[in-house]
């Protein structure tokens, strides 16, 4: 957490005023001396001094030359993709979100834009899913919602041997724990409505790069296409940021509690949080990360819809609901909520099982936590006793 204080002393102080918290600029235009003659802003939706300042803050935390807000995470996916035309390829991770894989195979597959899926924890096998025409690679590190880790150093270096563009989406992750552009990676994205905005109370997207050409790019797209972040939901990202550091620190440490005590308990089948020195490619996360993040997924044993439905709703303080990052614990079944435009055949060979359980672990006491948990655990398993009788008396 070494860069805590240099970034919160990059918040800029209001020069006109004094403020220290940057203002809301809620304006949809801006008086002109002339035409064209401007004090650096015409427009709203092509700048705004709120969202300027929320892009030179998130460029500077990621280590990046320019940063752009969007109306959402896929609004700045949207984005990215759109540097790509007809015939371009993507190699994109197989463990993806399931929006990011709606829009590449319902949208964009149709304007002709291959994607091809591999498992990128090996890097191997992103060299050789690379063709000619590959000109984009797509990450997610940790991946949503089986936590896979891939090398971005490793990735990164066959991405310029073969001159396509890495871009890491790095919501789980937050800059307080991982900076892909450090690592070689020429774009990173976020849903900035997780960790970054932190509380639950806004929907947001970045998109980071490392070099000002590509960046003047992605701003041209911003502009050209419109789907901006507001000044409010700006000032509200700005405001979550400034506790970005600490929220994430915590959100670490009772995670790994969490993950700890999940890996013991014998009703889980399969647990995945790369805190745990049995997670594929731990020691690739211990390099890359400067923290193991607050999700963790796992199955049960008895691997049934049925079964992560009856858990799911059965929890207390972890509550029901879609998203993650945010001060309260949440708790999802990936098969029926994140997951569900991916086909089941594809979601299953993934690994997202039919039981798969996401935790969003919070900022509550960890004990507390496990505690609910637990109850959750034998609550289903006092269920399963009652039917089994119950069949048993009617048989």
């Amino acid at each position: 957490m070494s860069n805590a204080t240099e970034f919160l002393h990059s918040i800029p102080v209001d020069p006109l005023t004094g403020a220290i918290s940057v203002p809301i600029y809620q304006t949809s235009t801006f008086v002109q001396e002339a035409p064209g003659v401007n004090k650096g802003y015409d427009y709203a939706r092509s700048n705004n001094p709120t969202r300027a300042a929320l892009e030179g803050i998130i460029a500077k935390l990621e280590k990046g030359s320019t940063a752009a807000a969007f109306s959402s995470g896929l609004a700045a996916i949207d984005a990215v993709i759109k540097l790509l035309k007809t015939g371009d390829e993507i190699v994109a991770v197989d463990d993806i979100y399931g929006g990011a894989f709606r829009l590449f195979t319902q949208v964009y597959e149709k304007f002709g834009i291959k994607i091809t899926y591999v498992d990128t924890t090996d890097a191997t096998n992103v060299f050789n899913a690379i063709t000619p025409n590959t000109k984009l690679i797509w990450l997610e590190t940790p991946t949503n919602p089986t936590l896979k880790i891939s090398d971005i150093e490793a990735i990164a270096k066959i991405a310029r041997a073969s001159n396509c563009l890495l871009c890491v989406d790095s919501t789980f992750a937050s800059p307080a724990l991982q900076q892909p552009i450090t690592l070689g990676a020429d774009i990173v994205v976020h849903s900035a409505t997780k960790y970054l905005g932190g509380h639950s109370d806004l929907i947001a997207g970045l998109v980071i790069c490392k070099d000002a050409a590509v960046g003047e790019k992605i701003k041209f797209l911003q502009n050209a296409c419109g789907a901006i972040l507001s000044p409010f939901d700006s000032w509200l990202l700005i405001r979550g940021i400034e506790t970005l550091h600490l929220r994430v620190k915590q959100h670490c440490i009772n995670a790994g509690e969490v993950a700890n005590w999940l890996a013991t308990h014998p009703l889980v089948d399969k647990i995945y949080y790369p805190g745990l020195a049995t997670h594929h490619n731990h020691d690739i996360a211990k390099k890359q990360s400067k923290g193991f993040g607050g999700i963790i997924s796992f199955s049960l044993k008895e691997d049934t819809e049925a079964a992560a439905i009856a858990f799911v709703t059965s929890t207390k303080y972890f509550l029901l609901a879609e998203s993650l990052g945010g001060i309260k614990s949440l708790i999802s079944h990936p098969a029926n909520m994140t997951h569900k435009s991916i086909p089941a055949a594809i979601r299953r060979a993934n690994g997202v099982s039919d039981s798969l359980i996401r935790l969003s672990v919070g900022l509550e006491e960890a004990e507390d936590l496990i505690a609910d948990l637990e109850q959750a655990f034998e609550k289903i398993t006092a269920n399963n006793s009652t039917t089994a009788l119950s069949s048993l008396q009617t048989a």
